[in-house]
């Protein structure tokens, strides 16, 4: 895992002592030194992303500050209102390491004299940080540079003194070390095999706060505890790593979360190609829902777009025409924070192929009849299949969306936990008379599909009158008995599936026979035409469910009486109408 990660973050342009930040503003000087303005960077909503920040060691000591890219609150003093003394003593001793590092650094790069000048006048400063402030800045917000018309940051010199910098820096600090045997004795590398020098301490993950993490960032890892050592090894130097390959195991992680990560719930998903691809191409797009989609014209494709847009990809892969893709590979991690540490749900990886085979599956065993009876559901997004398991989505479990994530991409039978939150919430919500949710009932349905290794063709997206299992059509039965009391009597509050479904759906021996008798005061109450329709339907059922109903039944029983109610109510809805306008006609 992390050597798939450091080789991703290879292509990034990674290096030790440099981190890609989001930069909110740019101050702009002159040549000479004075303040220009201050240019808002990014689209508003986030910052610019500028690669090749100086990225300060050892921070934690105290005092010290990043070099030429750092936060409003540093650079100009910029708090917040009633911000705590000892805050502002340690912003302004860190101002003062960051104005002693430009003076360090413009005798070799002299443009940087301007900044220096323009921080270390206190008129100057109180001008920046007062256009700042009209700019609604924040005081953690990072700052860049522009002098004239170059921006010092990106300047070959100005990254070769700080590189020089920082390895004398590192080297007064191994030589001061109580603790050589783990700064400084070279070990085999963990992530390249080679012999090298192990970093103490690594890089945080940052973007993880929505999901745990700390907003200063969590460690992938580290050992800054005595009972997470052995050997005697302090630190990192308990899994050894080099620092080039450190940074680019960081680097390319904290990469995938600003710019390929999804949050699902209490969790995060990452994910990534061998070889890049187009974000059209992207399979786990289709999992989430596409935006892209929006514009196709043709009604029928936006409704099942993402079954439609995995088969082609699929049908295109094994025909050959996108040979591209076909050797291709993809790697997923489910992380979130705990305590400063990056806690890894789960790793996945495989064929570019197979992944779009499994995506293509799940959209196939979620396939289920609309409520309106006329044609299927929409395709359902993944949130939209979670939150079909609980009341309101802040409820749901990190643990099960990740279930659900590895049962999507890895086409897993679905947990009978799940599937009973999901026959859950249907009876709650039938009770109230609450809309049918499609993903849930797609769900269900796709529950007992993987029930057997090569799919339960019996189970389909619409009504089937030949399903084998008796609970199944006692389902059914409950839904002509609530179609035929609305037809005879209306609107009555409490029907028959308000009172009886939960007593029916798990013994339906002792209660069928009660509400057939009971339908047929409520055919009598029907003119002809309609009640012989009933009677026809309610006949077909009770022909194939044999003897007689069930005594009891199990979850998987329930699961299947829930499915038999829904597809058969689904089946009625329009046969009942195109019913009544025929006696209507006569």
């Amino acid at each position: 895992m992390l050597q798939t990660l450091m080789q991703y973050g290879s292509g990034l342009d990674s290096e030790p002592g440099f981190k890609t930040r989001e930069v909110r503003w740019c101050i702009e000087l002159a040549d000479d030194g004075r303040f220009l303005n201050i240019l808002p960077l990014g689209d508003g909503k986030r910052g610019e992303m500028q690669p090749r920040c100086p990225d300060m060691h050892n921070m934690n000591a105290g005092g010290k500050s990043h070099f030429l890219v750092e936060t409003a609150q540093t650079v100009a003093l910029l708090f917040k209102t009633n911000e705590e003394e000892k805050t502002i003593l340690r912003a302004k001793e860190k101002q003062q390491f960051f104005i002693e590092m430009l003076r360090k650094a413009s005798v070799s790069c002299p443009e940087l004299s301007s900044i220096m000048n323009a921080l270390d006048n206190p008129e100057k400063q109180l001008e920046i940080r007062n256009a700042l402030m009209q700019h609604k800045a924040r005081p953690s917000d990072w700052l860049s540079w522009r002098v004239g018309n170059s921006y010092p940051r990106t300047k070959e010199m100005v990254q070769l003194w700080w590189r020089e910098w920082r390895k004398a820096d590192l080297g007064n600090s191994d030589a001061n070390s109580t603790s050589k045997k783990a700064a400084s004795d070279s070990m085999v590398c963990f992530l390249t095999g080679e012999l090298e020098q192990p970093l103490a301490t690594h890089p945080k993950i940052t973007g993880l706060s929505s999901v745990g993490g700390l907003s200063m960032g969590d460690v992938m890892i580290g050992f800054d505890k005595a009972a997470f050592g052995s050997y005697g090894l302090e630190q990192s130097a308990n899994a050894a790593i080099g620092a080039t390959a450190v940074q680019q195991y960081v680097d390319g992680l904290n990469d995938l979360v600003r710019n390929h990560s999804r949050k699902l719930a209490n969790t995060m998903v990452v994910h990534w190609f061998k070889e890049r691809i187009a974000p059209e191409d992207d399979p786990l797009e289709l999992l989430y829902g596409l935006e892209w989609l929006k514009d196709i014209e043709s009604e029928e494709t936006i409704k099942a777009s993402a079954h439609i847009a995995a088969r082609n990809m699929l049908d295109a892969i094994r025909s050959g025409k996108r040979s591209d893709l076909d050797n291709n590979h993809f790697y997923a991690m489910t992380i979130s924070g705990a305590s400063g540490r990056v806690m890894v749900r789960d790793w996945m990886e495989g064929q570019f192929e197979t992944l779009v085979a499994n995506i293509e599956r799940w959209f196939s065993d979620l396939a289920i009849v609309a409520r309106d009876g006329n044609d299927l559901a929409h395709d359902p997004k993944f949130m939209a299949v979670c939150g079909s398991l609980v009341r309101e989505l802040k409820d749901l479990p990190a643990p099960t969306t990740a279930t659900l994530w590895k049962t999507a991409v890895q086409k897993l039978p679905i947990p009978q936990p799940l599937m009973a939150q999901a026959l859950a919430r249907f009876r709650a919500d039938l009770i109230k008379d609450e809309p049918f949710s499609h993903a849930r009932m797609g769900l269900i349905k796709a529950y007992f599909v993987r029930l057997q290794p090569g799919g339960d063709t019996t189970m389909t997206a619409y009504l089937n009158p030949d399903h084998p299992a008796p609970a199944y059509h006692c389902g059914r039965l409950l839904a002509i008995f609530a179609n035929l009391q609305r037809a005879a009597l209306g609107d009555v509050g409490a029907g028959v599936v308000q009172r009886y479904y939960a007593s029916a759906s798990q013994t339906p021996g002792l209660v069928i026979g009660r509400l057939a008798a009971n339908a047929r005061n409520h055919l009598s109450k029907l003119d002809g035409g309609l009640a012989w329709w009933y009677e026809e339907q309610i006949a077909d059922v009770m022909s194939r469910l044999g003897d007689t109903a069930p005594r009891t039944l199990d979850l998987n029983g329930q699961g299947l009486f829930a499915l038999g109610y829904y597809q058969q109510l689904a089946k009625l809805r329009p046969s009942k109408n195109s019913n009544e306008n025929q006696q209507g006609e006569q």
